[in-house]
């Protein structure tokens, strides 16, 4: 019979706490640190325009590997061909960076 109230007694204490843990959960907005924002704000600009240059390098890339594979290296223009909807994604992933973090903020 205690053994049955400790377990009774347990399982509780335990949908207490855990009716209290989601209820105070706190959810603060973020914010930078001091003095960090501006220099954080440069990073990712710099950040995002590297990545920019690389896509269009990318693009580039996958052009000149279709033109030259177009005689007699039919692999190299489909492995150029193939490589466009990768470029494409990756720059719509970097535009798309900063909307797709504020929608989860």
């Amino acid at each position: 019979m205690p053994l049955l109230m400790s377990a009774l007694i347990v399982r509780d204490l335990a949908a207490i706490h855990i009716h209290a843990l989601a209820a105070g959960v706190p959810n603060p907005a973020p914010a930078a640190p001091p003095g960090l924002s501006r220099t954080v704000n440069t990073l990712l600009s710099w950040w995002k325009w590297a990545a920019m240059v690389g896509g269009v390098f990318g693009l580039i890339g996958c052009g000149a590997m279709m033109a030259i594979g177009r005689r007699n290296r039919s692999n190299l223009a489909a492995d150029g061909a193939t490589g466009i909807p990768w470029v494409l994604a990756g720059l719509t992933l970097i535009a798309l960076s900063s909307g797709i973090v504020g929608v989860f903020l």
